[in-house]
């Protein structure tokens, strides 16, 4: 699955986008970004704040118990603030 991160989520990983295989165990999207944080202290501190992260699946906005089904790419990014 393509990982894309944006904004203070990017800062904290480190990239911008990654590939990584996700565990069978891995059904929905609470549980990718436990997997996540599990990867290394980067991830762990990215998501630190994980209420605080909004989540897309394949460019539709989801919430934490979306299913991840046959999504090929998931984005991470902070709440948007604008004027």
């Amino acid at each position: 699955m393509n990982i894309r991160y944006f904004a203070w989520v990017r800062e904290r990983v480190g990239l911008e986008e990654e590939t990584i295989e996700v565990p069978a165990s891995v059904k929905t999207v609470a549980d990718l970004i436990g997997h996540l944080k599990s990867l290394d202290e980067n991830h762990a501190a990215a998501f630190e704040e994980e209420d605080a992260i909004r989540v897309a699946l394949d460019q539709l906005h989801v919430e934490a118990d979306a299913e991840l089904g046959d999504a090929r790419e998931a984005a991470f990014f902070p709440p948007m603030t604008g004027g």
